[in-house]
């Protein structure tokens, strides 16, 4: 059940980073994108000394690391 809901914070991250960023984006990326913005996101909070606790917490936190990935990827390769 751990891996599913994952995926589903994943995708709904990545979903919101994406219209946050206005970053057109499909379900693959989504998912791809919140996966990376949780990690990103976990450094991010780290650095700043703070935690994400609770499903909303990290929902947070990866939406913050998903608009963090579309910046780098949009300073890097646009």
């Amino acid at each position: 059940m751990g891996l599913i809901m994952s995926i589903i914070v994943g995708a709904l991250a990545g979903f919101l980073g994406s219209r946050i960023m206005n970053e057109p984006s499909g379900a693959l990326k989504n998912i791809l994108l919140g996966i990376a913005g949780g990690f990103v996101g976990g450094l991010i909070f780290r650095f700043l000394g703070l935690k994400a606790t609770g499903t909303v917490g990290t929902l947070i936190m990866s939406v913050v690391g998903a608009c963090a990935c579309i910046w780098l990827g949009r300073m890097f390769l646009h």
